[in-house]
């Protein structure tokens, strides 16, 4: 491991940017927050406000359904991109995304299954030297009794 290394936080940024920026770029819609969370071989994506325009106005429309299936063929076509931003951004392999999204709350859910875990630093623990508290006496010299 070099100094260069990335830590946990700056590889969950890093991921997080890049797939807002697929989902621009490939949907034309950006969602309004991704949560990362890289743990061991397992990286956990919830994406906020990922259901796109078309999507929503389906199921406004009372065709849920179709919206269902719709989201369900975006996410099928998206899927190997998505996998190859993962595996660019961690240098490891995907073994398999998880998927899935609720319409009514606009949540998807990404579960990438990965071959190890990625090499990631370790950022230093900051050392607080705890301050010993003075008694009144110690401040005081002049008050301690004789």
């Amino acid at each position: 491991m070099t100094p260069s290394t990335p830590t946990r936080g700056q590889v969950e940024r890093t991921l997080t940017q890049r797939i807002q920026a697929l989902y621009r770029e490939q949907l034309g819609h950006q969602p309004s927050k991704i949560t990362c969370q890289l743990s061991e071989q397992n990286v956990v994506l919830v994406l906020e406000g990922s259901i796109t325009q078309p999507e929503q106005f389906l199921a406004r429309s009372g065709r849920v359904q179709l919206a269902e299936q719709v989201h369900s063929d975006l996410d099928d076509a998206i899927q190997p991109q998505l996998k190859a931003v993962i595996e660019e951004t961690l240098n490891v392999s995907v073994i398999e995304l998880l998927s899935d999204a609720t319409l009514a709350t606009g949540r998807t859910g990404i579960i990438a299954l990965l071959t190890n875990a990625p090499e990631v630093r370790t950022p230093a623990p900051t050392t607080k030297t705890k301050r010993k508290p003075l008694s009144s006496d110690e401040n005081h010299p002049e008050r301690t009794a004789p």
